[in-house]
């Protein structure tokens, strides 16, 4: 009787190659969603001090957000639409005294003596409820950096002719040649000087 032939084997070899490929094709392609986020510079580590500054209350200018997306600004109801015109107005009020080492000669606010003395000292509080939406929380802050950008815009285009975000961004890119980025440097900072961006972030409310 002859011997009956088993069935042929199939060449697995290239199996594992095969299969190291399709996964890199699919590392490469694959589009990977990641939540934004807020671009921030902080400040530089500073020794302790004794006793913190006293700060005037009407250097702080408060923004309360609820549960609901509603924003509470100075202690009145306040369409998030208004809010940049709001801050603006905060920062660049100017109030401080003719002749006093406060005074703004810049600023070109309503010169309120019961807001802020100067862009120096004017301090922006923001506080959110935990149940607060992301993407109000992200609003609201794109709203009061705007705010900042704005006077930062103005100063740099009264200054150098140009508009700061621009600047900043060109400084901050790594490959704006070196010699762009040294003369942009003092540039920014003066800006960034007139206007510091004092953004504080208090404890979240249940």
């Amino acid at each position: 009787m002859p011997r009956r032939k088993g069935a042929p084997e199939v060449n697995a070899g290239s199996m594992a190659d095969i299969a190291f490929l399709l996964l890199i094709f699919f590392l490469v392609t694959t589009t990977i969603e990641t939540d934004s986020g807020l671009d921030r510079m902080l400040p530089p580590i500073e020794p302790p001090t004794e006793e913190p500054p006293v700060i005037k209350e009407k250097n702080i200018f408060t923004v309360n957000i609820n549960k609901n997306g509603q924003l509470l600004v100075e202690e009145k109801i306040m369409d998030i639409k208004n809010l940049r015109e709001a801050a603006i107005a905060f920062l660049d009020n100017g109030g401080a005294a003719q002749g006093s080492p406060e005074y703004c000669n810049y600023c070109k606010g309503k010169r309120d003596i019961t807001s802020s003395d100067n862009p120096n000292k004017a301090i922006i509080s923001l506080k959110n409820d935990r149940e607060t939406k992301y993407s109000t929380y992200i609003t609201v802050q794109n709203e009061l950096v705007g705010a900042y950008n704005d006077l930062r815009n103005r100063e740099a285009q009264r200054l150098y002719n140009q508009d700061f975000v621009k600047m900043e961004a060109e400084y901050l890119n790594p490959e704006t040649p070196k010699d762009t980025r040294d003369e942009l440097k003092d540039k920014v900072r003066r800006i960034q000087e007139l206007f510091p961006q004092k953004l504080s972030e208090a404890e979240t409310s249940n």
